[in-house]
Protein backbone atom coordinates (compact mmCIF):
# COMPACT_ATOMS: atom_id res chain seq x y z
CA UNK A 1 0.00 0.00 0.00
CA UNK A 2 1.50 3.55 -0.75
CA UNK A 3 1.64 6.34 1.61
CA UNK A 4 -1.41 7.89 3.24
CA UNK A 5 -1.04 11.36 3.04
CA UNK A 6 -4.19 12.65 4.43
CA UNK A 7 -3.70 10.12 7.70
CA UNK A 8 -0.01 12.21 7.76
CA UNK A 9 -1.06 15.33 7.97
CA UNK A 10 -4.01 14.28 10.47
CA UNK A 11 -7.04 15.32 7.99
CA UNK A 12 -9.87 13.80 6.30
CA UNK A 13 -10.16 13.39 2.18
CA UNK A 14 -11.63 16.42 0.98
CA UNK A 15 -10.17 18.68 3.38
CA UNK A 16 -10.29 21.90 1.90
CA UNK A 17 -6.97 23.76 1.17
CA UNK A 18 -7.18 25.95 4.45
CA UNK A 19 -7.41 23.01 6.29
CA UNK A 20 -4.46 21.25 4.52
CA UNK A 21 -2.46 24.42 5.44
CA UNK A 22 -3.60 24.27 9.29
CA UNK A 23 -2.76 21.09 9.41
CA UNK A 24 0.99 21.37 7.68
CA UNK A 25 1.50 24.30 9.77
CA UNK A 26 0.52 22.58 13.63
CA UNK A 27 2.57 19.65 12.66
CA UNK A 28 5.65 20.93 11.15
CA UNK A 29 5.92 23.63 13.90
CA UNK A 30 5.62 20.64 16.09
CA UNK A 31 8.04 17.99 14.57
CA UNK A 32 10.71 20.47 13.39
CA UNK A 33 13.78 19.33 14.35
CA UNK A 34 15.43 22.39 15.57
CA UNK A 35 12.67 22.05 18.14
CA UNK A 36 11.65 18.70 18.57
CA UNK A 37 14.66 16.54 19.46
CA UNK A 38 13.06 13.10 19.76
CA UNK A 39 14.63 10.49 17.03
CA UNK A 40 12.02 9.95 14.88
CA UNK A 41 10.97 13.92 14.72
CA UNK A 42 13.18 14.17 11.48
CA UNK A 43 11.83 11.54 9.84
CA UNK A 44 8.13 12.79 10.52
CA UNK A 45 9.16 16.42 9.76
CA UNK A 46 10.24 15.06 6.24
CA UNK A 47 6.76 12.91 5.47
CA UNK A 48 4.91 15.72 6.77
CA UNK A 49 6.47 17.78 3.88
CA UNK A 50 5.73 15.44 1.27
CA UNK A 51 2.06 15.17 2.42
CA UNK A 52 2.04 19.00 2.34
CA UNK A 53 3.64 19.00 -1.12
CA UNK A 54 1.05 16.61 -2.85
CA UNK A 55 -2.15 18.05 -1.36
CA UNK A 56 -1.11 21.46 -1.33
CA UNK A 57 -1.22 21.23 -4.92
CA UNK A 58 -4.17 20.19 -7.19
CA UNK A 59 -2.63 18.58 -9.96
CA UNK A 60 -0.91 16.23 -7.62
CA UNK A 61 -3.76 15.97 -5.62
CA UNK A 62 -6.21 15.36 -8.20
CA UNK A 63 -3.72 12.26 -9.31
CA UNK A 64 -3.36 11.30 -5.58
CA UNK A 65 -6.50 11.09 -5.06
CA UNK A 66 -8.17 8.44 -7.81
CA UNK A 67 -4.97 6.48 -8.27
CA UNK A 68 -2.87 6.69 -4.73
CA UNK A 69 0.95 6.86 -4.51
CA UNK A 70 1.84 4.68 -7.39
CA UNK A 71 -0.29 6.73 -9.60
CA UNK A 72 1.46 10.13 -8.47
CA UNK A 73 4.78 8.52 -8.79
CA UNK A 74 3.96 7.03 -12.20
CA UNK A 75 3.25 3.43 -11.26
CA UNK A 76 0.52 3.12 -13.40
CA UNK A 77 1.09 4.27 -17.33
CA UNK A 78 3.12 7.30 -15.61
CA UNK A 79 5.98 9.44 -17.52
CA UNK A 80 4.74 8.53 -20.51
CA UNK A 81 3.72 4.73 -20.23
CA UNK A 82 0.52 3.20 -21.47
CA UNK A 83 -1.49 2.16 -18.56
CA UNK A 84 -4.95 3.43 -17.05
CA UNK A 85 -3.28 5.91 -14.89
CA UNK A 86 -2.06 9.60 -15.94
CA UNK A 87 0.37 10.89 -18.07
CA UNK A 88 2.13 12.41 -14.78
CA UNK A 89 5.20 11.68 -12.45
CA UNK A 90 6.23 13.32 -8.98
CA UNK A 91 9.34 12.77 -6.58
CA UNK A 92 9.46 14.61 -3.65
CA UNK A 93 12.42 16.89 -3.80
CA UNK A 94 14.06 15.57 -0.24
CA UNK A 95 14.28 18.88 1.66
CA UNK A 96 11.76 19.09 4.40
CA UNK A 97 13.30 22.27 5.17
CA UNK A 98 12.98 23.93 1.75
CA UNK A 99 9.32 23.70 2.07
CA UNK A 100 9.08 24.71 5.88
CA UNK A 101 10.92 27.90 4.03
CA UNK A 102 9.00 28.38 1.42
CA UNK A 103 5.76 28.48 3.86
CA UNK A 104 6.55 30.57 7.06
CA UNK A 105 8.76 32.43 4.71
CA UNK A 106 11.97 31.47 7.01
CA UNK A 107 13.58 28.08 7.74
CA UNK A 108 13.97 29.04 11.61
CA UNK A 109 11.09 30.57 13.12
CA UNK A 110 12.00 29.56 16.53
CA UNK A 111 15.17 32.63 16.38
CA UNK A 112 13.35 35.38 14.15
CA UNK A 113 9.97 35.16 15.64
CA UNK A 114 11.03 35.36 18.94
CA UNK A 115 12.08 39.02 19.25
CA UNK A 116 8.49 40.38 17.78
CA UNK A 117 6.11 41.90 19.37
CA UNK A 118 6.64 41.04 22.74
CA UNK A 119 5.56 43.70 25.76
CA UNK A 120 8.34 44.79 27.82
CA UNK A 121 8.39 45.40 31.44
CA UNK A 122 5.78 47.99 32.19
CA UNK A 123 3.87 47.79 28.86
CA UNK A 124 6.54 48.66 26.81
CA UNK A 125 6.41 47.38 23.44
CA UNK A 126 9.43 45.68 21.91
CA UNK A 127 10.87 43.79 24.61
CA UNK A 128 11.62 39.91 24.38
CA UNK A 129 10.56 38.50 27.46
CA UNK A 130 8.48 35.62 26.77
CA UNK A 131 7.45 32.62 29.53
CA UNK A 132 6.51 29.29 28.67
CA UNK A 133 5.83 26.33 31.16
CA UNK A 134 3.72 25.94 34.43
CA UNK A 135 0.11 26.92 32.08
CA UNK A 136 -2.10 24.18 30.95
CA UNK A 137 -3.24 26.20 28.85
CA UNK A 138 -0.71 27.80 26.43
CA UNK A 139 -0.35 25.96 23.05
CA UNK A 140 3.48 25.27 23.15
CA UNK A 141 3.30 23.64 19.34
CA UNK A 142 2.63 27.58 18.07
CA UNK A 143 5.23 29.89 18.99
CA UNK A 144 3.51 32.64 16.76
CA UNK A 145 0.23 32.65 18.97
CA UNK A 146 2.56 34.69 21.41
CA UNK A 147 2.99 37.69 19.61
CA UNK A 148 0.05 38.90 18.00
CA UNK A 149 0.21 37.51 14.36
CA UNK A 150 -3.07 36.59 12.71
CA UNK A 151 -2.90 32.62 11.45
CA UNK A 152 -7.02 31.89 11.63
CA UNK A 153 -8.09 31.33 8.47
CA UNK A 154 -4.68 30.72 6.16
CA UNK A 155 -1.34 31.86 7.75
CA UNK A 156 0.08 35.26 7.26
CA UNK A 157 3.22 33.99 4.92
CA UNK A 158 3.41 33.17 1.65
CA UNK A 159 2.50 29.43 0.68
CA UNK A 160 3.32 27.12 -2.06
CA UNK A 161 4.11 24.11 -3.05
CA UNK A 162 7.25 22.93 -4.66
CA UNK A 163 6.52 21.25 -8.04
CA UNK A 164 9.59 20.01 -9.07
CA UNK A 165 12.92 19.37 -7.35
CA UNK A 166 14.96 21.39 -4.61
CA UNK A 167 15.44 25.05 -4.98
CA UNK A 168 18.82 26.43 -4.09
CA UNK A 169 17.85 28.08 -0.68
CA UNK A 170 20.83 29.86 0.53
CA UNK A 171 21.01 30.38 4.14
CA UNK A 172 23.57 31.10 6.65
CA UNK A 173 24.44 28.50 9.52
CA UNK A 174 22.21 29.52 12.86
CA UNK A 175 23.55 30.42 15.83
CA UNK A 176 24.13 27.98 18.66
CA UNK A 177 22.37 29.14 21.97
CA UNK A 178 24.13 29.47 25.38
CA UNK A 179 22.72 26.66 27.65
CA UNK A 180 20.14 27.71 29.50
CA UNK A 181 20.05 29.30 32.95
CA UNK A 182 17.63 27.34 35.86
CA UNK A 183 17.44 29.08 39.44
CA UNK A 184 15.29 28.16 42.52
CA UNK A 185 12.24 30.35 43.62
CA UNK A 186 11.11 29.11 47.09
CA UNK A 187 7.28 29.88 47.79
CA UNK A 188 5.53 29.94 50.28
CA UNK A 189 2.43 27.79 50.73
CA UNK A 190 -0.15 31.22 51.53
CA UNK A 191 1.84 32.77 47.99
CA UNK A 192 0.54 28.68 46.25
CA UNK A 193 -3.09 29.15 47.91
CA UNK A 194 -3.61 32.80 47.05
CA UNK A 195 -1.50 33.21 43.77
CA UNK A 196 1.13 36.13 43.59
CA UNK A 197 3.54 38.07 41.47
CA UNK A 198 7.60 37.26 42.21
CA UNK A 199 10.28 39.98 41.05
CA UNK A 200 13.90 38.52 40.20
CA UNK A 201 16.36 41.39 39.45
CA UNK A 202 19.09 39.97 36.58
CA UNK A 203 22.68 41.64 35.85
CA UNK A 204 23.22 40.32 31.95
CA UNK A 205 25.43 41.27 29.24
CA UNK A 206 23.95 43.59 26.25
CA UNK A 207 25.39 43.92 22.82
CA UNK A 208 25.94 47.81 22.24
CA UNK A 209 24.95 49.24 18.93
CA UNK A 210 28.37 48.33 17.37
CA UNK A 211 27.66 44.89 17.56
CA UNK A 212 30.79 43.81 19.19
CA UNK A 213 31.11 45.42 22.48
CA UNK A 214 28.96 44.57 25.68
CA UNK A 215 27.90 46.53 28.55
CA UNK A 216 26.09 45.57 32.24
CA UNK A 217 22.38 46.00 32.55
CA UNK A 218 19.74 44.78 35.10
CA UNK A 219 16.48 43.94 34.48
CA UNK A 220 13.49 42.96 36.10
CA UNK A 221 11.75 39.89 35.45
CA UNK A 222 8.02 39.62 37.02
CA UNK A 223 6.86 35.92 37.78
CA UNK A 224 3.13 35.75 38.26
CA UNK A 225 2.67 32.29 39.97
CA UNK A 226 -0.73 30.99 39.63
CA UNK A 227 -3.17 29.59 42.60
CA UNK A 228 -2.21 25.86 43.41
CA UNK A 229 1.21 25.84 40.98
CA UNK A 230 3.55 22.50 42.32
CA UNK A 231 7.01 22.18 42.98
CA UNK A 232 8.84 21.56 39.67
CA UNK A 233 6.57 24.40 37.26
CA UNK A 234 9.05 25.26 35.46
CA UNK A 235 8.62 29.27 33.69
CA UNK A 236 11.28 30.24 31.31
CA UNK A 237 12.25 33.44 29.91
CA UNK A 238 13.80 33.33 26.14
CA UNK A 239 16.75 34.74 25.79
CA UNK A 240 17.59 36.78 28.29
CA UNK A 241 20.64 35.97 29.34
CA UNK A 242 23.96 37.49 28.35
CA UNK A 243 24.98 38.80 24.95
CA UNK A 244 27.27 38.19 22.83
CA UNK A 245 27.99 38.60 19.06
CA UNK A 246 28.61 34.65 18.23
CA UNK A 247 25.62 32.99 19.67
CA UNK A 248 21.94 33.32 21.07
CA UNK A 249 21.44 34.00 24.23
CA UNK A 250 20.80 31.51 27.06
CA UNK A 251 17.13 30.93 27.80
CA UNK A 252 16.37 32.05 31.87
CA UNK A 253 14.07 29.37 33.71
CA UNK A 254 13.00 29.17 37.25
CA UNK A 255 11.92 26.75 38.96
CA UNK A 256 9.11 26.58 41.23
CA UNK A 257 9.89 25.17 45.31
CA UNK A 258 7.70 25.02 47.94
CA UNK A 259 9.33 27.22 51.19
CA UNK A 260 9.42 24.90 54.10
CA UNK A 261 6.41 26.11 56.43
CA UNK A 262 5.84 25.97 60.00
CA UNK A 263 2.70 23.94 61.09
CA UNK A 264 2.08 22.63 57.37
CA UNK A 265 3.09 20.22 54.63
CA UNK A 266 2.06 20.04 51.81
CA UNK A 267 1.17 16.67 49.76
CA UNK A 268 0.23 17.24 46.41
CA UNK A 269 -3.01 19.57 46.42
CA UNK A 270 -3.83 18.69 50.09
CA UNK A 271 -1.52 20.39 52.82
CA UNK A 272 -1.46 18.15 56.43
CA UNK A 273 -1.18 19.53 59.93
CA UNK A 274 -0.36 17.52 62.52
CA UNK A 275 -2.19 18.15 66.30
CA UNK A 276 -0.44 17.33 69.28
CA UNK A 277 -2.94 15.09 71.71
CA UNK A 278 -2.26 13.04 74.84
CA UNK A 279 -3.12 9.33 75.10
CA UNK A 280 -5.50 10.48 77.21
CA UNK A 281 -7.67 12.56 74.77
CA UNK A 282 -6.58 9.70 72.11
CA UNK A 283 -8.64 7.27 74.33
CA UNK A 284 -11.26 9.38 75.91
CA UNK A 285 -11.46 12.29 72.69
CA UNK A 286 -11.36 15.77 72.15
CA UNK A 287 -12.01 19.13 71.27
CA UNK A 288 -9.10 21.19 69.45
CA UNK A 289 -8.60 24.10 67.15
CA UNK A 290 -7.32 23.49 63.45
CA UNK A 291 -5.24 26.70 62.10
CA UNK A 292 -5.70 26.77 58.14
CA UNK A 293 -3.60 28.65 55.85
CA UNK A 294 -5.86 31.51 55.60
CA UNK A 295 -5.41 32.30 59.27
CA UNK A 296 -8.70 31.56 60.53
CA UNK A 297 -9.45 28.43 63.03
CA UNK A 298 -11.47 25.68 62.71
CA UNK A 299 -12.88 23.56 65.97
CA UNK A 300 -12.42 19.92 65.56
CA UNK A 301 -14.35 17.43 68.07
CA UNK A 302 -12.81 13.99 67.92
CA UNK A 303 -15.02 10.93 69.53
CA UNK A 304 -13.27 7.92 68.19
CA UNK A 305 -10.04 6.64 69.62
CA UNK A 306 -7.49 7.82 68.13
CA UNK A 307 -4.86 5.38 66.53
CA UNK A 308 -1.76 5.35 64.59
CA UNK A 309 -2.41 6.59 61.29
CA UNK A 310 -5.65 8.02 61.99
CA UNK A 311 -6.32 11.13 60.19
CA UNK A 312 -9.38 13.31 59.75
CA UNK A 313 -9.75 15.41 56.37
CA UNK A 314 -11.49 18.69 56.58
CA UNK A 315 -12.69 19.00 52.64
CA UNK A 316 -11.95 22.08 50.57
CA UNK A 317 -9.42 23.34 52.85
CA UNK A 318 -6.00 22.52 50.96
CA UNK A 319 -4.74 23.91 47.90
CA UNK A 320 -6.56 25.23 44.56
CA UNK A 321 -6.26 22.59 42.05
CA UNK A 322 -4.24 23.81 39.83
CA UNK A 323 -6.39 23.04 35.83
CA UNK A 324 -9.71 24.54 38.14
CA UNK A 325 -8.28 26.67 40.88
CA UNK A 326 -11.80 26.69 41.73
CA UNK A 327 -11.45 23.57 43.79
CA UNK A 328 -9.52 23.01 46.11
CA UNK A 329 -7.59 19.52 48.05
CA UNK A 330 -8.08 18.41 51.72
CA UNK A 331 -6.50 19.68 54.69
CA UNK A 332 -5.24 16.64 56.37
CA UNK A 333 -5.02 16.11 60.24
CA UNK A 334 -3.28 13.77 61.51
CA UNK A 335 -1.76 13.14 65.34
CA UNK A 336 0.94 13.11 67.45
CA UNK A 337 0.20 10.79 70.57
CA UNK A 338 2.33 12.14 73.52
CA UNK A 339 2.42 9.12 75.93
CA UNK A 340 3.08 9.61 79.53
CA UNK A 341 6.70 9.49 81.13
CA UNK A 342 5.78 7.66 83.79
CA UNK A 343 3.15 5.59 85.65
CA UNK A 344 2.45 5.04 89.51
CA UNK A 345 1.44 1.55 90.55
CA UNK A 346 -2.00 2.59 91.40
CA UNK A 347 -2.49 3.66 88.28
CA UNK A 348 -0.82 0.90 86.50
CA UNK A 349 -3.47 -1.18 88.37
CA UNK A 350 -6.10 1.10 87.52
CA UNK A 351 -5.39 0.90 83.79
CA UNK A 352 -5.04 -2.64 83.90
CA UNK A 353 -8.81 -3.57 85.50
CA UNK A 354 -10.79 -1.03 83.08
CA UNK A 355 -8.38 -1.42 79.56
CA UNK A 356 -9.27 -4.63 77.36
CA UNK A 357 -6.73 -6.96 76.78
Amino acid sequence: MGKDYYKTLGIVKGASDDEIKKAYRKLALKYHPDKNKTPEAEEKFKEIAEAYEVLSDKKKKDVYDQYGEDGLKGGFGGGGGSGPGPQFSYTFHGDPRATFAQFFGTDNPFESFFTMGGMGLGGNHGGNTMFYGGDDDMDADDPFSHFGVRTAGGNPFRSQSFTAGSPNINRAKPKGQDPALEHDLYVTLEDIAKGCTKKMKISRKVLNPDGRTTKREEKVLSINVKPGWKAGTKITFQKEGDQNPNSIPADISFIIRDKPHAIFKREGSDIRYTAKVSLKEALCGTKLEIPSLLGEKRALRITDIIKPNFVHKIKGQGLPIPKDPSKKGDLIVGFDIKFPEHLTEPQKQTLREVLPN
